[in-house]
């Protein structure tokens, strides 16, 4: 099965050089990585290729990687059913970088490029009605990214006097939205609250 994904892999890489930057199997899988700004014709040949002929397309999401410059990894993934077998394929994304709708090519990714934007801010060109699909109206930032704060900004109740959704800013008792990432054994270089009087001791 692996020589056979790497003979598949290859053949895609061949034809589709400068597109297609790399290839590799493992577990099973095979992964490309492409460029962003060819993702429409890579996925066509997917598409359309007698080799290939992924005709279904399974999902599209992001992995946020916050210290990369083109922090976002934009993962595609295709069923070919002739074939019964699968492909992912991976574009690098920056926060400004528009990445083009392949919603001309497989219709089915509509909600999944507003998912990808809602969640994560990725931005794609193209798309007829690029809206946040999950989070409400008015939502600020997107949650899937590894700087949202865990408590998010504002949170949601019912207000029995004015008898509709309230929205108020979120308040901690403690600031956990800045956490600190020190090792619990090397101890910060500041006194925790709480510890002002062991430090008397």
């Amino acid at each position: 099965m692996d020589e056979t994904l790497e003979r598949l892999g290859e053949t895609i890489a061949g034809a589709l050089a400068g597109s297609v930057v790399g290839y590799w199997v493992a577990h099973g899988e095979l992964t490309i990585t492409a460029t962003a700004r060819d993702i429409v014709k890579v996925a066509t040949f997917l598409r359309d290729d007698e080799r290939c002929q992924f005709k279904c397309i399974i999902d599209i999401t992001a992995v946020d990687w916050p210290a990369r410059e083109r922090r976002f990894d934009v993962v595609y993934h295709f069923l070919s059913p002739t074939h019964n077998r699968r492909i992912r394929v991976k574009i690098e994304a920056g926060e400004e970088t528009r990445v083009p709708s392949i919603i001309e090519v497989f219709p089915g990714a509509d909600w999944f490029e507003r998912e990808t934007y809602d969640l994560y801010g990725v931005l794609f060109t193209g798309h007829p009605d690029m809206r946040r699909i999950l989070t409400d109206y008015g939502f600020e930032g997107h949650p899937l990214r590894k700087d949202f704060p865990l408590t998010g900004f504002v949170e949601v109740r019912w207000d029995d006097e004015q008898k509709r959704v309230v929205y108020d800013q979120v308040r901690l008792a403690q600031e956990f939205r800045n956490f600190d990432f020190l090792s619990p054994w090397e101890g910060p270089g500041y006194v925790l609250p709480g510890d002002e009087k062991a430090k008397g001791s």
